[in-house]
């Protein structure tokens, strides 16, 4: 009772100081010093008042800490580098390259006066500018480069660098040419040196990690996720490999780990093809419920989905500009102005078009099923020149033509010969590609070649090249960006199917170089 009547004192003592008078500071008072973890004490009555160096030297260590960690985040800031910093690092890193390539051609010439000097600066800064606006031009589709006149008739034909197990049913290329991708219908995704032929391949996680990545459980009859892969497709930045197929749902892979990333479901039908807008992580995918979406892998979010086809969607290309061209089963191609959020109707004049791909963001080639070859204007809702049986079947499919019958199997009065059936599979044009921003451009069928074409003005339309023998079904090409070569996937059976079959054929990615004059 006694020490509680002491407290009470006390406390009444000091609230009666205050309230009679001002108030008092006393550092005896402050609770921040009379701390014992921050005095010091020199014997037992001398107490030092610390000043600002003591301070620091008291405060040091919590100081040091915040410091350490600001310097660490502004370390990891450095270390993630956005994508406007890249693409300056890029831009500036070239334009030093241009510069170097033009002072080592003038370091070239024979020395000159002060004044010749300088003029020859200004005439490298021109240069400069005139490759630059040349390659920005190339680059939007303004101006085309004439590589199908250069190229030579390869004197070697088509070799294989990379062998699958099933047929091949897709391959795509990284923007530095330098790796490749392709896959199966047995699931293998594989990645390969475009030089050594060396593979890797990638491999599918377990369905818990499947359904962490955001998968959902198979639909219908299935009890498993299908790895059979139909589309393949990687980004510009070649960070990101997206695939898809029969599970309807696609997977982006980490290029560098070969890691599975996510799972976008969404589609309600096999994911047919796919590709990825240039320059940017925006992501097209085309599948057999007739609908476009479209994803933004970096954000791995989903976006918006495209309405128009009214059946099966079978192939899709886009470029740099916000615009997707597709091609259907109900014989019609679409150009989808994304940003307008409109679309263009093409109607193929009697035939199912098969695959397509971008010339320029006015100009487009499609293949079709009686083997022949569209090229296609935006300003025409027709084609503007038709190559027909581009990949006729002849004799070399160990039918003949008769009764009437056209040389690609198909009668003349629209029916078809119940022998020829598959001969006729064999010359639908399955594959096609455009050299970037170039005059080249090849297809290829399931007839044993693969065509180069070359593309000139609408008054000509399109000029065969040369034919380069393949056997086998030619379900995937594509071009390196400079033209030096061309990569074919190749099996024995369609990719979408297996109405037809080639059993002597070896399933594989052909590479067959091309030489400029």
């Amino acid at each position: 009772m006694k020490a509680k009547n002491l407290k009470k004192k006390k406390a009444s003592a000091q609230k009666g100081n205050t309230q009679n008078g001002k108030k008092r500071f006393s550092i005896e008072n402050d609770p921040f010093f009379n701390d014992s973890k921050r005095r010091k004490r020199f014997g037992d009555d001398e107490d030092i008042e610390s000043s600002d160096d003591d301070d620091e030297e008291l405060y040091g260590s919590d100081d040091e800490g915040i410091r350490d960690k600001k310097e660490g985040n502004e370390e990891e800031q450095e270390e993630e580098e956005t994508a406007a910093e890249r693409r300056k690092r890029v831009a500036e890193a070239y334009l030093k390259r241009i510069r170097e390539s033009a002072r080592r051609e003038e370091e070239e010439r024979e020395s000159e006066d002060e004044g010749g000097r300088e003029e020859r600066e200004g005439m490298r800064d021109s240069v400069v500018a005139n490759i630059l606006q040349q390659e920005q031009m190339e680059e939007s589709g303004r101006v085309r480069k004439a590589i199908a006149s250069r190229i030579q008739k390869p004197t070697e034909g088509f070799r294989l660098l990379v062998k699958h197990r099933q047929s091949v049913t897709a391959v795509t290329l990284s923007e530095d040419d330098l790796k490749g991708f392709s896959s199966s219908k047995d699931g293998t995704i594989a990645s390969w040196d475009v030089d050594s032929g060396k593979r890797e391949k990638y491999a599918w996680p377990t369905d818990e990690v499947l359904k962490s990545h955001g998968a959902k459980e198979p639909q219908g009859r299935a009890k498993k996720h299908s790895k059979h892969v139909l589309a393949l497709a990687v980004s510009s930045d070649g960070r990101y490999l997206a695939s898809g197929g029969l599970d309807r749902h696609i997977h982006l892979w980490d290029v560098r780990t070969r890691q599975h990333i996510k799972a976008f479901p969404g589609h309600k039908g096999p994911v047919s093809c796919l590709t990825f807008r240039q320059g940017s992580s925006e992501l097209f995918s085309g599948s057999f419920d007739r609908s476009i979406k479209i994803w933004n892998v970096e954000d791995r979010a989903y976006v918006n989905t495209l309405f128009g086809h009214q059946s099966e969607v079978l192939s899709i290309d886009s470029l740099r500009k916000e615009r997707v061209l597709t091609v259907g089963r109900d014989r019609t191609m679409h150009l989808w102005k994304v940003p307008e959020e409109s679309q263009l109707i093409f109607r193929a004049p009697a035939t199912n078009l098969e695959c397509c791909c971008f010339i320029n963001n006015d100009e487009f080639l499609s293949g079709s099923d009686d083997g022949s070859i569209e090229h296609w204007n935006v300003l025409r809702k027709k084609p503007v020149h038709i190559v027909k049986n581009a990949h006729a079947s002849l004799q070399s499919v160990g039918t003949e033509p008769r009764n009437g019958a056209l040389s690609n199997g198909h009668m003349e009065n629209g029916t078809l010969n119940p022998e020829s059936r598959s001969s006729s599979a064999l010359s639908w044009v399955s594959a096609l590609t455009v050299c970037r921003n170039s005059d080249l451009a090849a297809s290829g069928a399931g007839n044993g070649s693969v065509r180069l074409w070359a593309i000139e003005n609408e008054s000509k339309g399109i000029r065969p090249l040369f034919e380069l023998p393949v056997a086998g079904f030619i379900n995937s090409l594509i071009f390196s960006k400079s033209g030096q070569f061309l990569v074919a996937g190749v099996g024995q059976e369609p990719r979408l199917g297996r109405w037809g079959r080639i059993a002597d054929v070896r399933n594989g990615v052909l590479v067959q170089p091309l030489k400029l004059s």
